[in-house]
């Protein structure tokens, strides 16, 4: 059986946002899927950033992820190999990988580049479901996630703007999404 991977990254930010390039990411959040966006497996780990290690308090407030979280946790370039360890067990069987949005696959790329990293993820098709959902819907313009399963009759579950929370809620739009 075929099988999706799902994505949600938080990242450095502050009030106002900041360009994709001055973000780093702080989690990273994976939910492998089937079709019906019943969840197979899963990766979850916080990555200390390099460039601004501190978090704002408005980033810290945005995520619920703590100062202590990050200093804990390691670089990218240690926790992205890890990621793909995880991933190679499940790559016979992945059809592609998608996010809401696509910034998401912005900021690994970006990450990817500036660490000097390798992924199969590179080399895998990726999926904008924001967009998709749009035009499946035949919105005006894309809605938040939050908003699009509101639109789709359901609830968020777990905490907004946490990685592995948002990439869960992401995939059970799946179905909704892919052609049969």
């Amino acid at each position: 059986m075929p099988h999706w991977l799902i994505i949600d990254l938080e990242a450095t930010t502050d009030e106002g946002g900041w360009p994709v390039t001055e973000m780093e990411v702080i989690e990273i959040g994976a939910s492998l899927v089937n079709r019906q966006g019943r969840e197979v497996d899963h990766f979850q780990r916080f990555v200390r950033p390099q460039r601004r290690p501190l978090l704002t308090p408005f980033c810290r407030q945005l995520t619920h992820i703590t100062q202590a979280n990050i200093d804990a946790a390691t670089p990218l370039s240690e926790v992205w190999p890890l990621f793909e360890r995880w991933l190679g067990q499940h790559q016979t069987r992945l059809e592609g990988w998608a996010s809401w949005g696509d910034y998401d696959r912005q900021q690994l790329e970006l990450e990817w580049q500036r660490h000097g990293l390798d992924s199969a993820l590179a080399h895998t098709p990726h999926i904008n479901l924001k967009q998709r959902f749009a035009k499946a819907r035949r919105l005006d313009k894309p809605l938040g996630l939050n908003g699009a399963l509101q639109l789709a009759g359901m609830q968020f579950h777990g905490q907004q703007h946490r990685a592995l929370e948002d990439a869960r809620n992401t995939a059970r739009l799946l179905p909704l999404i892919l052609p049969v």
